[in-house]
């Protein structure tokens, strides 16, 4: 009896041994829009962890050990770009002010645009190495540019990760090289690209395949994207491959169709051709099953907001971006709608990002996505004088 026991228990062993990798990983993540639900296959079997989101609506079509803390290589620079998109928005830094390399910038080993120290490089052309070569060197003179040190940027670049809700990340350097304790997830890098993309303009720069910098010298340098796919994939202009012995082969990309703009990202893959292959085929798989469907265009009125006791007594509100939802392809579209919930009255002061309601779509009366809205802008508290004009002016009306 105690053998034919143990036996049976061999056979059991055998036969889950024998089963398929994909059984043993984390099952895809079946996405539910207009209110049907459909398996999604794996996509990325060679990967360690993936995801794929539609880049508008943040839906997550597949996903794949998703949380998992991995070392990310060089899309650690998607951060780094972040800060200096944003920098440049707010007008703390010009893509022509000139950035001086330090020679601390200068050692950076690993992938470099062979900045010498001293050499002075403008933003733009600095933002071009970083997007295109992938340069460490460029990565670490645009945070001692953007924060006197690498060490502020670092706390910058922690900071924002919170605000972003990218709870599986932590860094340590500005450009991704080894380092102890630095870790992301495939879902938090989906966030931080889906962020960067937000900026438009960043796909002038990584969705180029080639350029030069230091033009005019007698040694230009060609730069070379390290995303192979912004040329070989239809569609694709970004966003950051990344590679170390520890991290493996890795990449965040986005490609657009048909106003459809999707954000792949794969950790761990074991070549630079396995990474490629999967990203495209999570890209053909939502451009032949998904679509975009709009629902407010960027610079749509909203609405308007009563402020109490604010300088301004009314907050108009547009929409910063489009909305959308993403629907299978041959779903019906009938009885979309939305609906601004506001929070109540809002009392001064308010601050510029702060969240002030939401806009829900609703299909029928399930909804579909919710979007959280912040203030476009910052409301003082109104000064006594104002009220008492304001008051007044009531009286006569």
């Amino acid at each position: 009896m105690k053998k034919r026991l143990l036996s049976l228990m061999a056979l059991a062993l055998a036969c889950a041994m024998a089963l398929p990798a994909a059984v043993w990983a984390e099952e895809a993540t079946p996405v539910s829009e207009n209110g049907n639900a459909a398996a999604v296959p794996d996509l990325a079997p060679s990967a360690r962890s993936a995801v794929l989101m539609d880049a508008d609506s943040g839906t997550v079509i597949f996903e794949r050990n998703s949380h998992d803390k991995l070392p990310p290589a060089s899309i650690t620079k998607i951060m780094t770009m972040l800060l200096i998109m944003e920098a440049l928005e707010d007008g703390k830094i010009k893509l022509t002010d000139m950035v001086r390399t330090s020679e601390y910038a200068a050692s950076m080993g690993g992938s470099q645009i062979f900045l010498e120290p001293g050499e002075e490089m403008s933003v733009e052309d600095m933002l071009k190495g970083i997007a295109l070569a992938s340069g460490n060197d460029a990565s670490v003179a645009m945070a001692e540019k953007l924060a006197g040190t690498e060490d502020n940027f670092v706390a910058m670049m922690n900071t924002r990760a919170a605000e972003l809700g990218m709870k599986d990340t932590r860094f340590t350097n500005a450009n991704g090289l080894p380092t102890e304790n630095q870790y992301t997830s495939a879902h938090d890098i989906a966030i931080m690209s889906r962020e960067l993309l937000k900026y438009n303009d960043v796909i002038k720069y990584t969705g180029l395949y080639q350029d030069y910098l230091r033009k005019t010298s007698d040694k230009p340098f060609w730069l070379v994207n390290t995303n192979k796919l912004v040329r070989f994939y239809s569609g694709a202009d970004g966003l950051k491959t990344g590679y170390t012995s520890e991290a493996k082969y890795c990449l965040s990309a986005t490609a657009k169709r048909d106003g459809l703009r999707v954000i792949a990202v794969v950790m761990g893959e074991p070549t630079t051709k396995q990474r490629n292959t999967e990203v495209s085929a999570m890209f053909d798989y939502t451009f032949s099953q998904y679509m975009n469907y709009p629902i407010v265009q960027q610079g749509d009125e909203l609405g308007s907001l009563h402020i109490e006791k604010g300088m301004e007594s009314r907050l108009k509100l547009n929409a910063e971006r489009p909305y959308s939802v993403l629907l299978r392809k041959g779903g019906s579209v009938e009885h979309i709608r939305h609906e601004l919930v506001m929070e109540g009255e809002l009392k001064a002061p308010v601050k510029k990002g702060q969240p002030i309601g939401k806009l829900i779509v609703y299909q029928g009366d399930e909804v579909l996505k919710e979007y959280e809205l912040l203030a476009p802008e910052s409301v003082d508290k109104a000064t006594w004088w104002r009220l008492l004009k304001r008051s007044a002016a009531g009286l006569f009306q």
